[in-house]
């Protein structure tokens, strides 16, 4: 039997029942397949089998503390934004054992659990996920201090990315260079069209999983069609910086800057209105693609024979975050607000090379009482609203 492998670079049409085909050659190679489903009123990943259970005909609505659902009658597989959940959710996940020890009589046995070894299959990162990926392969592996956990999850990582053909009012990756459109970091990059799907091969492997399925190679027309559908979401963040009723209805993020900006302002009144709203909750970093505070404890069972030390997530605005032999260092809402957008914003292009934001929006929607950091940075600018 000849195997065939697509040329990375290149494009194909399939029809849409022939996702399946894709999905079921990726279990066929090893992989655990995951994917976007409708759970508990939002668009969140799950482990698929079948493309029935991808969000057909569903459609979000996102503003400022909203994410609402709705069917819209049509055929789209994926005709949504972002969820609250992003590749970090998986390769860097909310808990994870380091250590386990056993005891026996007086003895004690250690041993690190094994390291995930089932590769993994995502569909649906859009391209701001994909940033958010890079940057965190440079926290996690480009440094001198692998973390071995997010090695080994990330080793085998096949993406099948998606192409945003629209946009909600809390978009602004075309502020930070981050989207709409797929450009990197992909093995293949799907666009949808009414009838059909378009895909981009990225990688060899990438090429390979796509022919099992059905497909035809496309003509210049259709590759034109499937680039303008990314160039429409574009098109629509930026008709949102528009006023509309005295105000722009849509978030815009002035980057030009924004680092000296921020760190020359950590004095500014406006850290203490953030505040006064600011439940210190910290739904923006366990939603936020980038943010990776973590800590340690060690978790006992109740006979105190068996404990596991666990990593999981933490985030800024908790006040044990900055504690030290001193005592806590940012006592006050205003000083770790201030702590999580300069770090963001500002210092992480000292640490990283990049800003640690990439324009999702999802610090925006799920933020309880709706604070905006597009908005927070324009007020500490002077220039009120973006």
């Amino acid at each position: 039997m000849v195997t065939i492998t697509l040329p990375i670079g290149c494009y194909v049409r399939v029809e849409k029942p022939a996702l399946q085909a894709i999905l079921d050659r990726l279990r066929e190679l090893g992989y655990r397949v995951v994917g976007p489903t409708v759970a508990d009123g939002a668009i969140v990943y799950a482990d698929l089998t079948s493309i029935d259970e991808l969000p057909v005909g569903v459609s979000d609505a996102q503003d400022a503390a909203t994410y609402r659902l709705h069917r819209n009658g049509g055929g789209a597989y994926f005709d949504y934004v972002v969820g609250p959940h992003s590749l970090k959710d998986y390769l860097f996940p909310p808990r994870a054992t380091l250590l386990e020890c056993q005891r026996h009589g007086t003895d004690w046995e250690m041993r690190v659990p094994e390291l995930p070894s089932q590769p993994l299959a995502i569909l649906g990162p859009r391209s701001c996920d994909l940033h958010a990926l890079a940057m965190q392969d440079r926290i996690f592996l480009g440094d001198r201090f692998v973390n071995p956990d997010y090695e080994a999850r990330r080793r085998g990582l096949f993406v099948l990315a998606i192409n945003c053909g629209r946009a909600v009012s809390t978009c602004f990756c075309t502020s930070m260079g981050t989207g709409p459109a797929v450009s990197s970091g992909f093995d293949l990059a799907l666009t949808e069209l009414p009838g059909h799907f378009i895909l981009e091969v990225g990688s060899e492997l990438g090429g390979r999983v796509a022919a099992a399925a059905p497909w035809v190679p496309c003509s210049t027309r259709e590759v034109a069609e499937a680039q303008a559908v990314p160039r429409k979401a574009e098109i629509e963040m930026e008709e949102r910086r528009r006023p509309m009723s005295g105000r722009p209805h849509g978030r815009y993020l002035d980057t030009s800057g924004l680092h000296d900006l921020l760190l020359n302002n950590l004095d500014h009144d406006h850290w203490d209105e953030v505040a006064d709203r600011c439940l210190a909750c910290g739904n923006c970093t366990m939603v936020c693609p980038t943010c990776f505070c973590c800590s340690v404890q060690e978790v006992a069972d109740l006979t105190g024979g068996h404990v596991r030390r666990e990593r999981f997530w933490d985030t800024c605005f908790n006040a044990d975050h900055s504690y030290m032999n001193s005592g806590t260092v940012r006592k006050l809402t205003r000083a770790r607000y201030r702590q999580w957008l300069t770090h963001k914003l500002a210092t992480w292009v000292d640490q990283f090379g990049g800003s640690g934001c990439v324009g999702c929006g999802r610090c925006i929607t799920w933020c309880p009482v709706g604070i905006d950091l597009t908005a927070e940075v324009a007020a500490i600018r002077g220039g009120g609203p973006p």
